[in-house]
């Protein structure tokens, strides 16, 4: 069994373990050094022990410390060379470096040093060069060697470059190739430069003349001068000609190229015209991706060669007169390349493993392998080491044959050398994963645990979760580096992970957890936007995310950061532009980012506005009556152009007026224009799109047109009558488009109708109407008019019928009759007047009536009168709405145009008896359990003689249902009834008419309940109840829909112990009501209740819990109240008396038994009251000597508000010192010193009556 480590270069993998060398960098193989710098060749290497360093020049060793001006850097193999004042040529060679230390050595590469070099051009005369026009020319640049070769370009004697193009353009070899000249190429300035990059130095050719001969255009004698001294290139015509290849020159040529390099074939071609050059390979395409064409398609270059790249390219050069190619054949060889490089090995005792060296190269590398930089063949024999197949197999290794192994690959075109050290090591397990790492992974997605380990032999590496192993399957993958895959992560996936590392030394354990997280993903995705130019564009981008993540916000614009723009304002989930402008179009990104994943969503942003004015305005076919207008279209700015309209300007009659003349589509840049005579016409061109009207193109050249007589005539001619012997025409005058022409004029015509009468006509200018005096009265006329300019009349003119002015009708109508239909209506008849008396068009009949007065009673005044109108000839109409049993007043006219005529005399009629209004008013109310009494008022309108009212009334039940009707009627007189025997507990709803001898009036109705325990129509009876609670007592306020009597308070203390009874008070008639008496400090139960006339109760509220506050004592600071004083003075003067019979008894031996009373006469909190009148018992008056007993306070000490709002302090140990209701003190009494006043309130001490007894023993 092989084992095998590959190490990370960065993995401090053997820190602290023996460890053969590694070279960790090196100089390149082929150093170029700058002979103005120090020489740097670096060697660095790792190992354990610290390796040492020595190097070999030219293959043998060199020996550093001998020589002074090479230093080599601590703890590294870098040389230091200081050349200054030596020639770096004396450090040129091939050098190599050394690592060592106990476990064996490591070789760098061969390091070839050469020192970069820039000779100077050889001085050379060149003489002129003398070309025929149309001839190739090649210059030639030949710059000297250098290390590295130069670069080359050419140049005038100002430092300009030449200008190249397809047909002159320098070659890869830096010669400059003409394919044909032109006389313009004639110059003394054409100048090769070679730039050598290393030292930074450029060469000059000496310069180069050429001259350009039309040898055609000149004699024998001056071609012979002109050629004297000087090269001539060609020597035949230079015609035109078909092309021929310069370089390569031929058919064929071989170009060999290294893989990996980069390969450039060239063609360049003569020919007159210059040939166009193409390329193409010969059964095969040219590599996809890594081909361009350079020097004006001369040259082909593909990067990184590969072994496919190798064949046939053609080159076709190709003009008017032919084509040539050329097969360049390209054979690509490959300097040794790795296939597969040995790799370090880490072996415990015992082992086996193999190091393995496979490279390959064009021709094939040969491969040997050295020990410690010794060739193996000449290296010590060791039995445990053999070589198969180029491979080494080492087996049975043992501690302590550690060592470095070298392979090296090489060919004619290089070599390739790898160093891989095997170490001999027995280490137990160790995991390199940091232990109880978290993995954070989104769901779906694939979770890596990792599980590096180390130790030789090489550890097995098991996977467990929560104490189950873990095997390859479809969820999971074991790799060969022993990281464990889940191949679909989901939040069951999320736990604890542990990998065991085990060898034959050991086991080692390692814990990892991993967190499966929700994906980052955006639920309100930006959309399409298209805004106006300086408006507002909002992008919105709302995401959904894991929890623990925190995404941020990214806003890209065409995949590049927003601009540095305040207008740009980004939000928590949006961004907003204003003010938005043409270059803020493009395609917007917003990306939400977390730790583990990211969304990303795009919108486009269009930028429109109104469409730019169209150009370029031109005028063709150009005709009398008609003109092309042609426009080219301005830019639509993302909106695409509905359509154009075409103004004009006439700036002969209406100058600065732009007129619509006609639109088109938005895809036209042309319209025919009809147009008028005598008109200056200038036109431009608006275009429209859905943002709007773009600004007007810049104006046409002015257009005129001919004058010619009018095209029409006058519109909308109307004859006026405006007074009796008069008439007006009026007609629109014609615009100046329609004038034609100069002179304008209007000629107006008229005569009577019918009467065979001659045209009277006047010619008029700048007017619309005209008036025509001394006509009969509404008499009618024939009326024409027509336009006239000087160049001849309109077209014949229309003629217009009209009358002259109207006068007042001059008679009344006659036979004016009434007939009244009933109490609201009446019809009226007339007579038509006279046609003749009319003296206009009759228009019709005005007729006025108007309310004189009630036949019932006396009216305020006369009503105002109303009009109707009766249109035409119309001798017939209905008056309506008329007050029944009324009196009134009518009378006629006849209107025309003018106005009203005479009027008619007055007829007076009157109207019969109606039915009567409503009652005024209807009220129905209790009088007891089955009665009830209906009130009511007269109507307002009688309409006629009252006979009486018809009351009518029925049950309605619970669910709106009607019962029996019964039907009372009353007299005219009557306004109230008892109704009684009915049935209690009942709605009823009464209908009341009033009547005439024409029947009955409107309805009105009411309904009423007979007693209060009606139950509601539907519903809950009992709303919301409320209260607000003071010291001593509480209001309660309640909703209710039920009949108003028969409503209770109930209330009882809230204590499931308490055995006391409901108390009720009756509250009818009100909806709230104060419950008085209530104990302070205790809570109480309220509802309030229904009840029937058996006092059971029907309805009842939900319970409301209510407490009653404590009652605050009320003191006032009564120490400075005068009646206070006085009451103390003689409290002080009886006690002083007291004391006074006391000590004389004393004197004489007598004992005071205050003990004996005390003990008798216990506490006064607790002598009984009278239950009469809640007093206290009174004591004994022969007691006379016994202290003075206080009054019964509440149990919570304290005093009710209704009480005296004055109190004292305490004295001694006992009670609360009170005042009785009749002002006298009551206090206990002890031999101990008199309390402060409480409350704060200022003191008041009297003197204790065991105190005061001292004072006088």
């Amino acid at each position: 069994m092989y084992s095998l480590i590959h190490l990370d270069k960065k993995a401090k993998v053997l820190e602290g373990l023996p460890q053969p060398p590694t070279i960790t960098h090196q100089s390149p193989k082929d150093y170029i050094i700058d002979p103005r710098e120090n020489i740097i060749i670096y060697c660095e290497a790792k190992g354990k022990p610290d390796p040492s360093f020595s190097w070999t020049r030219n293959g043998t060793h060199f020996d550093v410390e001998k020589d002074s001006k090479v230093i080599m850097k601590p703890k590294s193999g870098t040389l230091v060379i200081d050349i200054s004042g030596e020639k770096a040529e004396a450090y040129e060679g091939v050098y190599q470096c050394i690592a060592r230390n106990e476990h064996g050595s490591a070789m760098s590469n061969n390091i070839v040093i050469r020192q970069s070099r820039s000779p100077l051009w050889s001085k050379e005369k060149i003489e002129p060069i003398t070309v025929q026009r149309g001839m190739s020319l090649v210059l030639q640049c030949r710059p000297p060697a250098g290390l590295p070769p130069p670069i080359i370009f050419w140049m005038d004697n100002n430092f300009q470059r030449l200008p190249q193009n397809s047909r002159v353009s320098q070659a890869l070899n830096g010669d400059l190739y003409f394919s044909n000249v032109l006389m313009d190429d004639t110059r003394n300035d054409y100048i090769c430069y070679a730039r050598f990059p290393y030292t930074q130095t450029i060469q000059q050719k000496q310069p180069i003349t050429v001259n350009v001969l039309d040898i055609e255009a000149m004699n024998d004698t001056v071609l012979a001068a002109f050629l004297n001294g000087s090269d001539f290139w060609g020597d035949s015509p230079s015609g035109e000609r078909a092309p021929t290849f310069m370089q390569p020159p031929g058919m064929h040529s071989t170009a060999m190229v290294l893989k990996g390099d980069t390969l450039q074939l060239e063609c360049i071609a003569d020919g007159l015209p210059t040939p166009d050059i193409s390329w193409s390979k010969v059964n095969g395409d040219l590599p996809s991706g890594r081909f361009s064409f350079h020097s004006f398609q001369k040259t082909l270059k593909i990067t990184e060669v590969t072994e496919a790249d190798g064949g046939d390219y053609r080159c076709l050069a190709k003009n008017r007169l032919g084509s040539n190619h050329h097969i360049i054949t390209v054979v690509v060889r490959a300097a040794p390349f790795w296939i597969s490089a040995p790799q370090n090995l880490i072996l415990a005792p015992k082992e086996t493993g193999m190091l393995t060296c496979r490279a390959d190269g064009n021709p094939k590398p040969t491969i040997t392998w050295s020990v410690n930089g010794i060739p193996i063949e000449n290296s010590h024999k060791d039995p445990s080491r053999k070589i198969e197949n180029g491979d080494i197999i080492l087996s049975d290794v043992q501690t302590g044959s550690s060592s470095v192994y070298q392979c090296n690959a090489s060919n004619e075109y290089g070599y390739l050398l790898a160093n891989a050290f095997v170490s001999v090591l027995a280490e137990p397990p160790r995991v390199l994963t940091p232990p109880n790492h978290v993995y954070s992974v989104i769901t779906n997605s694939r979770a890596l645990l990792d599980c590096a380990s180390f130790g030789s032999p090489l550890p097995k590496i098991t996977w467990f979760k929560d104490s189950q192993s873990i095997m390859d399957s479809d969820s999971y993958i074991i790799h060969k580096n022993n990281t464990l895959e889940i191949i679909v992560a989901r939040p069951l996936n999320s736990g604890k992970y542990t990998c065991i590392a085990s060898n034959s030394l050991g086991n080692k354990e390692n814990h990892v957890y991993l967190e499966v997280k929700e994906p980052t993903r955006i639920i309100k995705q930006p959309g399409y936007k298209v805004v106006q130019r300086n408006s507002v564009a909002v992008f919105e981008c709302k995401v959904k995310h894991d929890p623990s993540l925190i995404p941020s916000m990214i806003w890209l614009k065409d995949n590049m950061e927003l601009p540095d723009d305040t207008r740009f304002k980004v939000g928590s989930d949006s961004l907003t532009i204003h003010d938005v402008r043409e270059d803020d179009e493009g395609n917007y990104t917003c990306i939400r980012n977390t730790t583990l994943d990211q969304d990303s969503a795009s919108a486009l942003l269009t930028v429109v506005e109104q469409p730019d004015p169209p150009t370029d305005l031109e005028l063709t076919d150009q005709r009398e009556r008609s003109v092309r207008l042609t426009w080219t279209p301005g830019d639509e700015n993302n909106s695409p152009i509905q359509l154009f309209l075409i103004q004009y300007e006439d700036s002969l009659h209406e100058p600065g007026v732009w007129v619509n003349m006609t639109s088109v589509s938005g895809t036209s840049t042309t319209a025919h224009l009809e147009l008028s005579p005598y008109v200056y016409y200038s036109f431009r061109v608006l275009a429209l799109n859905d943002v709007g009207l773009s600004e007007p193109s810049a104006s046409s050249g002015q257009y005129r047109t001919n004058p010619a007589q009018p095209d029409v005539n006058p519109s909308d001619v109307e004859v006026i009558g405006t007074s009796p012997d008069s008439m007006t025409i009026t007609w629109r005058e014609l615009t100046g488009l329609e004038s034609n022409g100069p002179g304008l004029q209007y000629k107006v015509s008229w005569r009577q109708k019918d009467l065979d009468q001659k045209w009277t006509s006047l010619t008029l200018a700048n007017v619309s109407q005209y008036v025509v005096k001394g006509t009969p009265t509404f008499a009618p006329y024939e009326v024409t008019v027509q336009a006239v300019n000087d160049y001849g009349p309109g077209p014949r003119p229309q003629v217009v019928l009209g009358y002259s002015g109207e006068d007042l009708p001059t008679k009344a109508p006659e036979n004016l009759k009434v007939s009244v239909q009933n109490g609201t209506v009446a019809e009226v008849h007339w007579d038509a007047v006279p046609l003749s008396t009319v003296q206009g068009r009759l228009n019709g009949y005005k007729v006025s009536y108007w309310k004189v007065r009630s036949l019932h009673k006396q009216d305020p005044e006369p009503e105002k009168p109303q009009e109707l109108i009766f249109h035409g000839s119309e001798t017939e109409g209905l008056l309506i709405d008329l007050h029944p049993y009324s009196q009134y007043t009518l009378n006629i006219r006849a209107y025309n145009g003018k106005g009203d005529g005479p009027t008619s005399t007055n007829q007076i009629f009157e109207t019969p008896e109606g039915v009567p209004g409503p009652p005024a008013q209807l009220e129905v109310e209790n009088l007891n359990v089955d009665s009830l009494i209906v009130k009511w008022a007269p109507p307002v309108e009688h309409n006629g003689h009252l006979t009486g009212y018809l009351l009518k009334y029925q049950p309605v039940n619970a669910t709106v249902e009607l019962g029996p009707l019964k039907e009372l009627l009353l007299q005219p007189n009557e306004t109230s009834i008892t109704l009684e025997n009915l049935k209690h507990s009942t709605r009823y709803k009464f209908y009341l008419n009033a009547m005439t001898v024409k029947g009955s009036g409107p309805t009105v109705t009411e309904e009423r309940v007979t007693i209060v325990d009606e139950a509601p129509p539907a519903g809950r009876v009992f709303g919301s109840v409320n209260s607000s609670v003071e010291e001593d007592h509480a209001v309660i306020s309640w909703e209710y829909s039920g009949p108003d009597r028969n409503v209770y308070v109930e209330y009882a203390i809230d204590n499931s112990n308490s055995k006391e009874p409901w108390k009720e008070e009756f509250v009818n008639g009100t909806r709230t009501y104060q419950i008085r008496g209530l104990k302070p400090g205790m809570s109480y139960r309220v509802r309030v209740v229904a009840k029937d006339n058996s006092n059971t109760t029907v309805h009842k509220s939900e319970d409301l819990l209510i407490t009653v506050p404590a009652m605050t004592s009320k003191q006032v600071d009564i120490a400075t109240q005068g009646w206070f004083i006085g009451l103390m003075c003689a409290i002080a003067l009886l006690i002083l008396v007291l004391l006074i019979v006391c000590f004389i008894k004393r004197n004489k031996g007598g004992k005071y038994p205050v003990k004996e009373k005390e003990d008798a006469h216990q506490d006064p909190e607790i002598q009984p009251m009278k239950e009469d009148d809640g007093t206290f018992g009174e004591y004994s008056d022969t007691e006379d000597h016994k202290p003075l007993k206080g009054s019964r306070t509440p149990s919570n000490g304290t005093v009710k508000k209704d009480d005296s709002d004055d109190s004292l302090v305490d004295y001694g140990e006992g009670g609360d010192g009170q005042f009785n209701e009749d002002g006298s003190f009551i206090g206990q009494y002890s031999g101990k010193k008199e309390k402060d006043t409480a409350e704060g309130n200022e003191s008041s001490e009297a003197p204790s009556p065991v105190n005061a007894m001292n004072s006088f023993v």
